[in-house]
């Protein structure tokens, strides 16, 4: 090394120590904004103390009719909602971007038929139009039920095959906890950000903060088109087993 190199590799060293000498711990100390208080829940999956409850077991009053608006007409009883598929799909009355999701679910016993005819569901993490429009992430039957992997529980419908199946047999209830960011869009309809879902099944992560490629769609590509805020669609499927139901539906906007 060539002396005029040396010393400047002398100084520059010098001028390193003399500026972490004079750095103090509270320079990269961070005091805004303060995190809100949230009370978590006294049991897991229970609602913390800023969730919008969506069901607690009493009523539907969060909820509406997919196809026109009026007052959801599924079934409550004892402190549990079955699906009614003489309704169709039920929405909540309220719309929403990002935000955390709880929900249980269960599939009855006795299902009969297999694959994509058992006890099939689904909850649309944002409803946009009416019927089956939306972003779906399948309710089905996931105990020895074989079916095509992107359309098994746990996968986003047609789009994402999950990283496990930790599914219960039938009776038990599973749980989906759900962090969802919605898609935005540029003034003139094209997509700034798509929308993104990490889902846990059961406590185990089965969606990994993935990209979505637009809305569920059963026959071809998914495509983007803009919207806003939306509610989250619970799905009447047509097949002809059993109905399933859903309890403990909370949701934390973010």
């Amino acid at each position: 090394m060539k002396y005029p190199v040396l010393l400047a590799a002398l100084l520059a060293g010098t001028s390193f120590m003399a500026n972490a000498q004079q750095a103090k711990p509270e320079d990269t100390e961070v005091w805004d904004p303060v995190p809100k208080v949230v009370t978590p829940a006294a049991k897991p999956g229970d609602a913390p103390s800023d969730a919008i409850i969506l069901f607690d077991g009493t009523n539907l009053d969060q909820w509406v009719q997919n196809n026109d608006g009026s007052p959801a007409k599924w079934d409550v009883k004892d402190g549990i909602l079955t699906v009614n598929k003489n309704y169709g799909n039920i929405e909540t009355k309220k719309a929403f971007t990002n935000y955390q999701l709880h929900i249980e679910w269960r599939e009855p016993v006795g299902l009969e038929g297999t694959g994509q005819g058992r006890g099939n569901s689904g909850v649309f993490l944002a409803s946009i139009g009416k019927g089956d429009a939306g972003y779906e992430l399948q309710v089905l039957d996931p105990y020895n039920n074989k079916t095509y992997v992107n359309g098994m529980a746990g996968s986003i419908y047609k789009q994402a095959i999950p990283l496990a199946n930790p599914g219960r047999p039938n009776g038990e209830w599973q749980t989906y906890d759900v962090i969802w960011t919605a898609p935005t869009f540029n003034t003139d309809g094209s997509v700034k950000t798509k929308a993104r879902v990490t889902v846990l099944f059961n406590g185990v992560l089965v969606e990994n903060n993935f990209e979505l490629w637009g809305p569920t769609l059963y026959i071809g590509k998914p495509e983007y088109k803009a919207h806003g805020a939306a509610p989250i669609k619970l799905q009447a499927h047509g097949d002809k087993s059993i109905p399933l139901s859903y309890r403990n539906i909370w949701v934390r906007e973010l």
